[in-house]
């Protein structure tokens, strides 16, 4: 049998996956597969394709601000990539 406490331990986590992915909970409380938010990377991806493809344009063509939007886009998509970014949104330190 489980202790009082340990039940709403499990009722806080369950709270804070549904909080936090909803779209997960959802999937894990159907017993469908779901990948956790921080390993959807799909927005990344072409993020970095958008970027990679200006900076070649920008060195193909010799186009300064080409070549400076590819750099900027495909740093902004290797920021896309941090896993731990949610604390960028909620403005506390990054976990250690």
């Amino acid at each position: 049998m489980h202790a009082p406490d340990e039940d709403r331990t499990l009722d806080d986590l369950a709270e804070r996956l549904q909080r936090d992915d909803p779209r997960f909970a959802a999937a894990f409380a159907q017993g469908l597969p779901c990948r956790p938010r921080e390993y959807r990377r799909g927005v990344a991806w072409l993020t970095l394709a958008v970027g990679l493809g200006l900076l070649g344009m920008g060195i193909v063509f010799g186009h300064g601000l080409l070549l400076a939007g590819g750099l900027v886009v495909s740093g902004a998509a290797g920021h896309l990539f941090d896993p731990n970014r949610e604390h960028i949104r909620r403005g506390t330190p990054p976990p250690s």
